[in-house]
């Protein structure tokens, strides 16, 4: 198998470490959720020793996830969970942090509402959750390009697109998560970052 390799990792992975040394400063535990390649998981543990990174996914990523992970070879990087949104086995510890990158818009709406719920029940108090990728808001894009990716997607999956925030505002507070912080990102990109209470 050949070790699965995404430029959007590449390029945003600078960027999404700024916000999460931040946010993630006080923790030990992270989860992140769809994983995807492995290419975050492993640059972001090597980047933040101080973190013991939980990788997730679907089963048809975690072959990939485990060719990233091999190859790191590092200390602070668990074996990736299989994690499906609509499947009930979620991970019975908490975490203090719960992270995950473009993947909103590429689920069903019943997934995403069951991200949330989920992220409620395994993020410790007082933990933070930080979504990154492209979101509306009151319906409206905030770039001419994120309009035509989520065409794109539309066209490609119709019960897939670009997010609204407010939407899924009311799915974090549904879970116990209050809104810290809205951070602009490249590209038309942003971080959400939420606080379980």
């Amino acid at each position: 198998m050949i070790k699965p390799f995404a430029e959007a990792c590449e390029q945003n992975k600078q960027p999404i470490l700024a916000v999460l040394q931040s946010q993630f400063a006080d923790c030990q535990t992270i989860l992140e959720i769809g994983s995807g390649t492995g290419q975050h998981a492993i640059f972001f543990a090597a980047q933040m020793p101080h973190l013991y990174w939980q990788p997730s996914d679907v089963a048809g990523n975690l072959p990939g996830i485990r060719l990233w992970l091999d190859e790191a070879d590092s200390d602070n990087l668990a074996e990736p969970l299989l994690l499906d949104m609509l499947q009930p086995d979620w991970p019975r510890q908490t975490f203090d942090g719960v992270f995950s990158a473009n993947t909103v818009h590429i689920m069903g709406w019943p997934a995403v509402e069951a991200l949330f719920a989920g992220v409620g029940r395994v993020l410790r108090p007082g933990g933070r959750f930080c979504l990154y990728g492209p979101f509306k808001y009151q319906g409206v894009h905030t770039s001419e390009s994120n309009a035509r990716f989520d065409t794109w997607l539309r066209q490609r999956d119709s019960a897939s697109g670009v997010r609204d925030m407010q939407d899924l505002q009311q799915l974090a507070e549904a879970a116990g998560l209050s809104l810290v912080e809205d951070i602009e990102m490249p590209v038309n990109n942003r971080t959400l970052v939420w606080k379980k209470q």
